[in-house]
């Protein structure tokens, strides 16, 4: 069987020493914002696009992507990660797996207001580093949140 992979787009969000994290009903599991990468879009711009639909938020990426002088080319920022996701597996065969492209990123404020059709307010909680290191969250979760929170303070 083959298996599917498409390309997506994560942002950590940190406002005032906190990552926003929310509770993803269909899928069961606290997550970031984050999607598939449409159609001739970049990773980053997926990214900002989520935070935007899922949150109400206007995001500013953390880029420490050195500029590179090119006639023809630009800079595109990096992802602090990108990790490699099974998606569903049925009777031990993959079937659909993410390329994620996880970035960092600062929001304004802590208003959170979804656009319509995405998931309420009530499903996003902010989180601290000491709440991510004492939360059952998965391990990865936890490292990218404390990560993100620490470029957010240095930068």
């Amino acid at each position: 069987m083959e298996t599917t992979r498409h390309f997506t787009g994560t942002i950590y969000v940190v406002n005032r020493g906190a990552t926003a994290l929310h509770n993803h009903k269909s899928l069961g599991i606290t997550i970031p914002p984050g999607g598939h990468v449409d159609r001739d879009e970049l990773p980053h711009e997926a990214g900002l696009r989520e935070v935007r639909e899922e949150m109400g938020l206007e995001p500013r990426l953390i880029d420490e992507t050195e500029e590179v002088s090119s006639p023809g080319g630009r800079k595109l920022p990096q992802p602090r990660h990108q990790m490699l996701y099974d998606i569903n597996i049925n009777e031990g065969t993959v079937g659909h797996q993410h390329i994620d492209h996880i970035y960092y990123a600062t929001v304004p404020n802590r208003n959170i207001s979804p656009e319509d059709g995405e998931e309420g307010p009530e499903s996003w909680q902010w989180y601290t580093i000491e709440e991510l290191q004492n939360s059952n969250l998965p391990p990865d979760v936890v490292q990218f949140g404390i990560e993100a929170i620490q470029a957010a303070e240095n930068k």
